[in-house]
């Protein structure tokens, strides 16, 4: 995004209706609570040094290129959906998780969202319960 500022050599008090309408930079901007929650969270990791931002930058660049491969729209409606692509790769390129607990959290979040009534906060029960020194995932 861009942001629409004057020089301040103009003496314009008023910027014109046009650059009224033009966009102007308000921060990040996300349609959904999860979409800033995975934002969050690639920088927070990045930060931590789990992996270094031009890496992270790589990693995205990879996804958004292998959707336009595929003929995917670069309309943007599906941005945060390839940010956590990415972010989903890398973790587990660094071994920060593995693909088999990463699919089980996917399909206890699905299980649990199926499950919420309308209208209502989608809570996860505890991942996993311990049984027999076997850990087993709990969905019910």
């Amino acid at each position: 995004m861009t942001t629409s500022r004057l020089p301040e050599s103009t003496g314009i008090d008023e910027p014109s209706p046009a650059l009224r309408s033009l966009p102007r930079d308000v921060g990040p901007v996300f349609a959904e609570p999860w979409q800033a929650q995975a934002f969050a969270l690639a920088v927070e990791l990045s930060e931590q040094g789990y992996f270094g931002w031009g890496e992270w930058t790589q990693a995205l660049g990879a996804q958004l290129q292998a959707a336009a491969d595929r003929g995917e729209p670069d309309d943007g409606s599906h941005y945060y959906e390839h940010w956590l692509c990415a972010l989903e790769n890398l973790v587990m390129a660094k071994g920060l998780v593995d693909r088999a607990v990463l699919d089980r959290r996917k399909d206890a979040w699905a299980y649990a969202y199926r499950m919420t009534p309308h209208g209502q906060p989608v809570e996860l029960q505890a991942p996993c319960v311990q049984t027999d020194n076997v850990a087993v995932l709990r969905v019910t």
